[in-house]
């Protein structure tokens, strides 16, 4: 399947400016927990469950809620994962972006995707 996304008000993971947002979300998050005797969730060591990552995008959320700032729709990441490619290497085997879509009228159409032909693969 495929979709054609209009981002909208996008938190951008791979800008400063949305990491900073992020961080600013778990700095909150710290500060409440400390407070609050509240344990903070945690990934699992093979990151394919991301349950802190979840817990501070949901408070980022949250506080914007609480300040009327508008919401927002989509949120794109770049995810390193995997084996490197080759010793030494920055590249990864299963490297990739993800799109979280929060507000679905972002969607703007969805399509079957048409198998490549083996030599394109």
């Amino acid at each position: 399947m495929g979709a054609a996304i209009d981002l909208g008000l996008c938190l951008n993971l791979t800008s400063l400016a949305g990491i900073r947002q992020v961080q600013e979300a778990y700095d909150h998050l710290v500060q409440l927990s400390q407070k609050t005797g509240m344990e903070l969730p945690e990934n699992s060591p093979d990151q394919l469950r991301r349950h802190l990552d979840c817990r501070v995008i949901e408070a980022l959320h949250e506080h914007r809620e609480d300040e009327a700032e508008a919401p927002i729709d989509t949120i794109r990441g770049v995810f390193v994962e995997g084996e490197p490619l080759f010793p030494n290497s920055g590249i990864y085997g299963k490297t990739h972006i993800q799109i979280a879509v929060r507000n679905p009228d972002c969607i703007q159409s969805v399509f079957r995707v048409r198998v490549q032909p083996r030599f394109l693969r």
